[in-house]
C-alpha cells in the first residue's frame, strides 16, 4: 500500500520559485540577488533550483559573472527572449548590464 502525501514546498523554496518566475522574459537574475530577495543564501537558490526549477523560467537565473551552469540548454531559451549573450558556442555568458532585472518592488 502507497502512501499518497501531498508535496509541499518549504516557505523558502516557494520564495525562490516565484521570484524567478517573476522575473520578466528577456531579462536576467543572479542567484545571490534572488537569495536577498527571498532571504536566503545563494546555494540555496542553486539547490532549489536543482530539484525544483524544472517548471520555473529556469535559464533567466544565472551566476553573478553571467554564466550559467546549463548554458548549452539555456540558450535556445535566451535567444527566443533576445536576452543578451556574448554568442560563444561553448559556456556563453549573458550580458548582465543589458539584461539586469531590477528588484521587483516590495508588495
Amino acid at each position: 500500500m502507497s502512501s499518497s502525501q501531498p508535496f509541499e514546498l518549504s516557505d523558502t523554496e516557494e520564495a525562490v520559485l516565484q521570484a524567478v518566475d517573476a522575473i520578466p522574459a528577456g531579462q536576467v537574475r543572479s542567484y545571490g540577488e534572488i537569495a536577498e530577495q527571498v532571504g536566503c543564501d545563494p546555494r540555496w537558490v542553486g539547490a532549489i533550483m536543482a530539484r525544483l526549477g524544472a517548471g520555473t523560467n529556469w535559464w533567466r537565473v544565472v551566476r553573478a559573472d553571467g554564466t550559467s551552469a546549463v548554458a548549452e540548454r539555456a540558450r535556445t531559451h535566451w535567444n527566443a527572449e533576445a536576452i543578451p549573450n556574448d554568442g560563444r558556442r561553448v559556456s556563453p555568458k549573458i550580458l548582465r548590464r543589458r539584461a539586469h532585472a531590477p528588484e521587483p518592488p516590495l508588495e
